[in-house]
């Protein structure tokens, strides 16, 4: 987390720096969204604001992938998961479908609703050396936010976000494996689809511009509350998101982003789940320190029939990871999504 300050830090004097020195009539100018860095990397999310009467839909589309066993920072083999537990994961892919749409009744607030569809499979084997995979797949749960425009001025913006998590998703998704006597059971918590609480979003955001050099910051928590249906409760989610982008064109721009994120351990329990047959079904092998990087691309339409229309894409992967107990380790993850703005 200190290495991700130190990388917070340069961003900050480097985009600082470079609109010091230029003309300062510029100076009175305010942040605009309306260039190809004006978005964050397509895989933030709540980065930006819209101007009143303005509309935006845009569809994501996320693939993350996770391959082998972790122990903390340990890499650790399926004969050493097989001491405690009858099965061990092998690999696990996640993909999601986004949908979103902001709208700005005023100049200083957009409120913003998104959906979204995962489709999960992971890869087991049992101790006994049979293999097998189980399937969950629908809508998870629906987020509903507001942004709220702080500051902007000297091409710099500071907006907040408030929001909350509606467990539209479900989380008693079931599947056969092969130690169910080819009956349906309650699969594992990281293969449901929702928390089944109702959660607090709360996220500041720092924007700033130059000519050619854009950089933001995002400060972000997800709390949950109470306990779901089935006697569990997802831990809160803390996350420091920066990223720098670089204008190459009127429509063309290139970025770099570090993320550092903390999730606490599940607390509670769903009974249906024996804690002993596979690390995932036990709430002590939850939570995780983290440190991802990720490039990617923006492009931007700033004129013509398709004015504001935009395509983001990133590839970003893990450089760190602690791992509460025994879990898959998170490999590449790839995002892209279209997005389009209109009054």
């Amino acid at each position: 987390m200190k290495n991700i300050l130190k990388v917070l830090a340069i961003l900050v004097i480097a985009t600082n720096i470079a609109i010091a020195q230029e003309d300062p009539s510029t100076n009175s100018q305010k942040w605009t969204s309306a260039r190809p860095d004006g978005h964050a990397p397509i895989s933030v999310m709540g980065d930006h604001t819209h101007h009143k009467g303005e509309w935006m839909f845009g569809y994501k589309f996320m693939n993350m992938n996770m391959e082998g066993l972790q122990h903390g920072q340990d890499n650790i083999k399926s004969s050493e998961v097989f001491n405690s537990y009858m099965v061990a994961p092998k690999k696990m892919t996640m993909q999601m479908h986004m949908l979103g749409v902001m709208y700005a009744p005023t100049d200083k607030l957009t409120l913003m609703v998104m959906t979204s569809v995962l489709d999960k499979e992971m890869d087991a084997s049992t101790k006994m050396g049979m293999n097998f995979t189980t399937n969950s797949s629908g809508f998870s749960d629906l987020k509903i936010s507001g942004l709220y425009q702080l500051l902007n001025k000297n091409r710099q913006q500071v907006h907040a976000q408030l929001g909350v998590t509606i467990p539209t998703g479900n989380i008693e998704v079931k599947d056969v494996t092969a130690m169910s006597n080819k009956m349906q059971v309650i699969l594992p918590y990281p293969m449901q689809l929702g928390s089944g609480t109702l959660d607090g979003l709360i996220a500041i955001n720092y924007l700033a511009q130059s000519d050619y050099l854009s950089f933001g910051t995002q400060l972000k928590s997800t709390l949950r509350f109470g306990e779901n249906d089935r006697d569990y409760r997802f831990g809160n989610n803390y996350t420091l998101n920066s990223w720098m982008a670089y204008k190459a064109a009127s429509w063309l721009s290139m970025s770099a982003r570090v993320e550092g994120s903390i999730t606490d351990e599940i607390s509670g329990n769903d009974s249906s789940l024996n804690p002993m047959m596979i690390p995932a079904a036990n709430t002590k092998n939850s939570g995780a320190k983290s440190i991802t990087t990720g490039v990617g691309i923006n492009t931007y339409i700033p004129t013509g029939s398709f004015k504001n229309l935009r395509f983001g894409l990133e590839y970003a992967f893990p450089v760190y990871q602690d791992m509460n107990g025994i879990q898959l380790e998170k490999e590449e993850t790839l995002t892209l999504g279209l997005q389009y703005s209109f009054h």
